[in-house]
């Protein structure tokens, strides 16, 4: 009979529904987010609480038999909120400590060859995300940027902007997801701001510095001079710099 494992859509929860699979020995199962879990009239529905032990140890499991390659891979993978993977990732999980070590770069395997696939999708938007961000300089002395990412790249993008710009208070807020990452000048820390359910994606001008309207008016200005309009060629454009990224770029927008 089939087991539904239903979570709390935590990475630390997902390991512990792959801990209790091999701890019950289920073979028919399927894991699902608390919330978004289908009906199932044939089926059993158990409710599985995060556990930092067990998910620790199914992790510290996974690492003594994978490549660092693969261990990102994985988090990729989860972070990239696609209905269904947390199965693929625990049939994964399943194959990998059953397998000898390398058996993870064995692509005649649907379940590696997707979790390949899928890895290579979300680095790709972290990769972009890394390039599309946009700041707006604030009253408050602060950097912020929205973004709208396919996936949920935050985590995988932290460390980039904490080490680019180091100097500056900055925020990267995911409308999406109604949450973001925050640099102090100390750490990067996750925040969520109760009163900014729906934002838009430029800032209120009210709350603009007067540099950053200067700042954006030079922006502008040089990407006006630069373009040449005989070489306008909007399909290739498009194809490097998606339309839904344009509402968010400064490039593509102005102040009023």
């Amino acid at each position: 009979m089939l087991i539904k494992l239903l979570y709390d859509g935590s990475f630390e929860g997902l390991l512990t529904c792959i801990f209790i699979i091999f701890e019950e020995r289920l073979n028919d199962f399927s894991i699902e987010r608390n919330g978004e879990a289908t009906s199932d009239l044939f089926g059993n529905s158990q409710e599985v609480f995060t556990d930092a032990i067990k998910a620790d140890r199914v992790w510290t499991g996974f690492k003594k038999n994978s490549t660092k390659n693969q261990q990102q891979q994985i988090l990729k993978v989860f972070l990239s909120e696609i209905k269904g993977m947390e199965n693929t990732l625990a049939t994964y999980f399943i194959h990998s400590f059953k397998s000898k070590k390398g058996k993870g770069n064995d692509y005649s395997n649907p379940t590696i060859l997707k979790i390949s696939q899928v890895a290579k999708m979300v680095h790709r938007e972290k990769h972009r995300m890394e390039a599309f961000v946009r700041f707006q300089h604030t009253i408050d002395d602060e950097y912020v940027a929205y973004v709208e990412p396919d996936f949920n790249v935050l985590p995988l993008i932290s460390a980039h902007f904490k080490d680019r710009y180091a100097d500056q208070k900055w925020l990267i807020y995911d409308v999406k997801r109604l949450y973001g990452i925050h640099y102090d000048l100390r750490e990067v820390k996750l925040v969520t701001i109760d009163m900014l359910t729906k934002p838009q994606p430029k800032i209120h001008t009210n709350l603009l510095s007067s540099k950053e309207f200067k700042y954006q008016k030079l922006w502008n200005t040089y990407f006006e001079k630069v373009n040449i309009a005989s070489r306008k060629n909007i399909k290739l454009h498009v194809q490097h710099i998606p339309l839904r990224y344009w509402k968010y770029l400064t490039e593509k927008t102005m102040i009023p």
